[in-house]
């Protein structure tokens, strides 16, 4: 007797490239960037109403040259990030674990200076407490610091799952989705870079 049960056809791929997983991750960051939205308004509104705010460009204590080269960091980790997946697009798994390994280390090397910078502050006097500028700066750097920080974590994880051969260049949505919230997080500090130590200095 032939079997009446249909075969189910095959999930088609949406033609924009949107997946489940990467809905939901876009859904995450939207609600994210409001979260940062929010902080930055309240920073910006802070820093107007202010009549003495300091200004990290022209502070001594403030190491602008090196928060630049952190930027300049998390600008390269996104460049070994966008690699990283297409390496696993063409199938090279070891290309894979090579470049998200260095995005890794950028993402460690830039928690590591700013932990750096926060205590070379705090010892200069700089304490949370001590007026709006310093507990904003604190705010803003350390939830961007938290995210970047979870972001070593998952791409560590990422990296694990690479390393036992669960990517292939078919099957790599998970690179893609850490990809994503890593591109978010230095799209993020761009931001923060810019408003927190370069508009200062211009609009005094």
């Amino acid at each position: 007797m032939e079997s009446t049960t249909a075969a189910v056809p095959a999930l088609k791929r949406d033609p924009l490239g949107f997946t489940p997983g990467k809905l939901a991750m876009w859904l995450f960051l939207a609600s994210d960037a409001m979260g940062f939205m929010g902080l930055i308004g309240a920073y910006m509104v802070a820093r107007i109403s202010s009549h003495d705010w300091q200004i990290p460009g022209r502070d001594p204590d403030f190491g602008i040259g090196l928060t630049a080269f952190m930027t300049f960091l998390l600008i390269v980790s996104s460049v070994t990030m966008v690699t990283a997946l297409a390496a696993i697009q063409k199938g090279n798994r070891k290309g894979l674990l090579l470049w998200l390994g260095l995005t890794i280390l950028g993402g460690l090397t830039f928690v590591g200076l700013q932990a750096y910078e926060w205590t070379h502050l705090i010892h200069a006097g700089l304490l949370p407490s001590k007026s709006n500028y310093a507990a904003t700066f604190y705010t803003l750097t350390g939830f961007h610091g938290l995210h970047v920080s979870i972001g070593v974590v998952y791409l560590s994880c990422i990296w694990i799952r690479s390393k036992q051969g669960a990517y292939t260049a078919e099957k790599h949505s998970p690179v893609e989705l850490v990809g994503l919230y890593w591109h978010f997080v230095d799209l993020v500090w761009i931001v923060l870079f810019t408003i927190i130590y370069l508009i200062p200095d211009a609009v005094k």
